[in-house]
């Protein structure tokens, strides 16, 4: 098994492409090592004092090293330990998830508005995060505010607020014009 790396816009961050389905729908994200639980090969990474925080895309996870841990030390570690996991054949999670937990608003008045903003979303966004090993995920809309929540290496990332900012939020007023501002959650 040959395990390709790639670096994020979030330098704490680092993609890890094993060459196969990590997730076949959907993404999860682990903050720390309590929420890791139902998954095996999160909470080994965990046990690595230096990680903090896995995430899961289709094909590839991401994991946020510690400020002061160094990648050079770090990162054959962590080759090691994913390479192990899908060598062994255990399963990624041991119960079933919705991870990507996108928060469903059917009926309502901005029924139609949330559907705008989801396609967008799923669209013309996330396809972009995740090629740089993150996601970004519908949490609500309320009063012309669109709450996001940021996963994987968009959690932290230098340029997070930008890319909200100048990138999503325009990109959404363009299209939707009951759309005026964009958060993160």
């Amino acid at each position: 098994m040959f395990i390709q790396t790639e670096q994020t816009p979030n330098p704490a961050t680092l993609k890890f492409l094993p060459g196969q389905v990590v997730l076949e729908q959907g993404t999860a994200d682990f903050r720390d090592a309590a929420s890791a639980g139902h998954s095996p090969l999160a909470v080994r990474l965990f046990q690595l004092d230096e990680v903090e925080g896995v995430f899961y895309g289709g094909d590839f996870i991401s994991v946020t090293k510690a400020d002061d841990a160094d990648w050079h030390n770090l990162k054959p570690v962590i080759l090691g330990v994913i390479m192990e996991h899908f060598v062994s054949g255990a399963p990624l999670l041991v119960e079933p998830e919705d991870a990507a937990g996108a928060a469903d608003m059917d009926g309502g008045p901005d029924a139609e508005i949330v559907e705008q903003i989801k396609e967008l979303l799923d669209t013309r966004v996330r396809p972009a995060v995740a090629m740089d090993g993150g996601d970004i995920v519908f949490r609500g809309f309320s009063n012309g505010v669109v709450m996001l929540q940021l996963q994987g290496a968009c959690q932290g990332c230098p340029s997070s607020t930008a890319t909200l900012k100048i990138g999503i939020e325009n990109m959404l007023k363009h299209y939707i014009p009951e759309v005026v501002e964009v958060r993160a959650v």
